[in-house]
């Protein structure tokens, strides 16, 4: 099976930061997706703060998600803080979400 940075990142959808509740993608905690020619993964991504002591639990969920989907070889996951998280990453449907009190 062929995969590509759109199907991880909606695959991605189903990973929470378990502290605010919304997925990572919508919260822009994923800043890339590679994807090689032998279907091994790579996720770029942040947290909220250098010391979010969820960091482990969420990077792992990445991992966990993608190594349960048929067809994904070698996943990866590398924490960067540069460019630093902010809210202006949050897209427009968490926004919505945290506007409401609408989250998981």
């Amino acid at each position: 099976m062929n995969w590509d940075k759109d199907r991880i990142l909606d695959e991605l959808h189903t990973v929470y930061d378990p502290e605010v509740g919304l997925n990572i993608v919508e919260m822009g905690l994923v800043y890339d997706v590679d994807v090689s020619d032998r279907d091994d993964v790579h996720v770029l991504m942040t947290l909220t703060t250098p010391g979010c002591p969820m960091h482990g639990s969420i990077a792992e969920g990445v991992e966990r998600r993608l190594e349960a989907l048929g067809g994904i070889g070698r996943v990866t996951v590398s924490l960067t803080f540069n460019p630093p998280w902010d809210p202006s990453r949050l897209s427009p449907e968490a926004i919505q979400k945290l506007q409401r009190g609408d989250w998981e």
